[in-house]
C-alpha cells in the first residue's frame, strides 16, 4: 500500500484507470453487434434502429472520456507508461468503437435483407469478433498490476498467455470472414452488385472489431518487451 502512495505521489493521477474505463465503453459498443444483425435476421427494424442509438451513445461518452484522457495526460516523463505507447492504446480501443458505430450507422442508412445463406456465419462471426474484444477487455484490466510488479514475474506469464491466446482468436475471425466472403460470392449473383459490394465491408468491418482487439494487445506487449 505504502508503494502505490509514493507512486501516486510522483505520478500523480494515473492514467490506467481512465484508459481501463475507456476500453469497458468500447466493449459495449462492440457487445451490440451481433444483436445488429440478429434484428436484421428478423426483419425487426425498429429493435435495429434502438440498437444502432445505443451504440451511438456508447461510442459519444468513450470519445468524450479518449480526449478527458488526452488533454489531462501529463506531458512529463514521470508517468508509469511512456505517454506515446498509452495514446496508442488508446487509439486502438477507440477504432473498435468507431467500427461498431460504422456498421451500426451502414446498416441503418442502407437497409439491407441478410441473405440466408450469410445469416449463421455472419452472426457467428460477429460474437467470435467479440469474444476477442471481450479477452482484450480482461488484459487491458491486469494493466494496473502489471505496472505494480514492474511488468515482471508471474504476473507477466500469465498475460503473455492471455495475449498468444488473443492472437490464436484473432486468427480464427479471420478464418471465419474469408469462409463468410467466399459464401457472400457464392451467392452474388442473387444479389444487386451494390448489396455484394455492402455486404463485402461489413464483413470486413466486423472482423476489424477483432483486428483492433489484437493491436490493442500487440501494443501491450510492446509495454512488457520494453
Amino acid at each position: 500500500m505504502a508503494r502505490k502512495s509514493v507512486i501516486a505521489n510522483m505520478f500523480g493521477r494515473s492514467p490506467v484507470k481512465p484508459l481501463q474505463q475507456h476500453m469497458a465503453m468500447v466493449l459495449e459498443c462492440a457487445r451490440l453487434v451481433p444483436d445488429l444483425f440478429q434484428a436484421m435476421a428478423e426483419d425487426d427494424r425498429e429493435r435495429l434502429i434502438e440498437i444502432k442509438e445505443k451504440i451511438f451513445e456508447r461510442e459519444e461518452a468513450a470519445d468524450k472520456l479518449k480526449n478527458e484522457l488526452r488533454s489531462h495526460l501529463p506531458k512529463s516523463l514521470f508517468m508509469p507508461i511512456d505517454r506515446r505507447d498509452l495514446l496508442e492504446v488508446l487509439q486502438m480501443q477507440d477504432s473498435i468503437a468507431d467500427t461498431a458505430q460504422d456498421i451500426a450507422g451502414l446498416l441503418e442508412e442502407r437497409p439491407m435483407e441478410l441473405p440466408i445463406a450469410l445469416k449463421d456465419p455472419l452472426i457467428a462471426l460477429s460474437v467470435r469478433c467479440v469474444d476477442t474484444c471481450e479477452l482484450s477487455n480482461r488484459i487491458i484490466n491486469e494493466l494496473d498490476e502489471l505496472l505494480e510488479v514492474g511488468f515482471s514475474g508471474r504476473e507477466v506469464t500469465r498475460v503473455e498467455k492471455m495475449l498468444a491466446e488473443l492472437n490464436k482468436l484473432e486468427d480464427e475471425t479471420d478464418v471465419m470472414g474469408l469462409q463468410l466472403t467466399r459464401t457472400l460470392f457464392e451467392h452474388e449473383d442473387e444479389m444487386k452488385p451494390v448489396s455484394v459490394m455492402m455486404w463485402y465491408r461489413l464483413i470486413e468491418w466486423v472482423g476489424d472489431l477483432a483486428d483492433y482487439a489484437e493491436k490493442v494487445g500487440d501494443r501491450l506487449r510492446l509495454l512488457i518487451a520494453r
